[in-house]
């Protein structure tokens, strides 16, 4: 989750949500990270998950994430819940819900949606605080 926060973090000084990702292998070793680049390249596809499960894809060679888990800094939307569910990530680690538009358990949830034919283990909570405060400078300074 730390790597996560650090990929946040470079999305918030970049303009865009800080939400970052990245995607660790059975072994343990990070194959894909991502951050928020909606923004910086104009890409409505651009969230965190998706960048960083692209990146996984390319570094091992297919699709399939079989064994990974994929872990992010805020509750992923149906677009990004979806992802994971079809990358076949064994497991989704976030840090804060997101009560507006999240899909891993608060507004929807996808990932669990036993008429799919893969659901991964979702393990919730992990640093939220240090998540939400990002989210919150972000939005802060929007609203100010």
């Amino acid at each position: 989750m730390r790597a996560a926060l650090d990929e946040a973090r470079a999305a918030l000084r970049s303009g865009d949500v800080p939400v970052g990702a990245v995607v660790v292998d059975p072994a343990g070793v990070v194959v894909g990270v991502g951050r928020n680049v909606r923004e910086a390249e104009a890409d409505p596809t651009g969230h965190a998950e998706v960048v960083a499960l692209r990146a996984a894809a390319r570094a091992r060679g297919e699709w399939r994430l079989d064994g990974c888990t994929l872990v992010v800094t805020l509750e992923p939307c149906t677009m990004c819940a979806g992802a994971a569910v079809l990358a076949r990530v064994d497991r989704v680690v976030l840090g804060a819900w997101d009560e507006k538009a999240g899909a891993v358990g608060s507004l929807w949830d996808v990932v669990r949606d036993r008429r799919l034919n893969h659901r991964p283990e979702v393990v919730a909570g992990v640093l939220a605080g240090e998540s939400s405060a990002l989210l919150a400078e972000f939005f802060g300074g929007r609203r100010g």
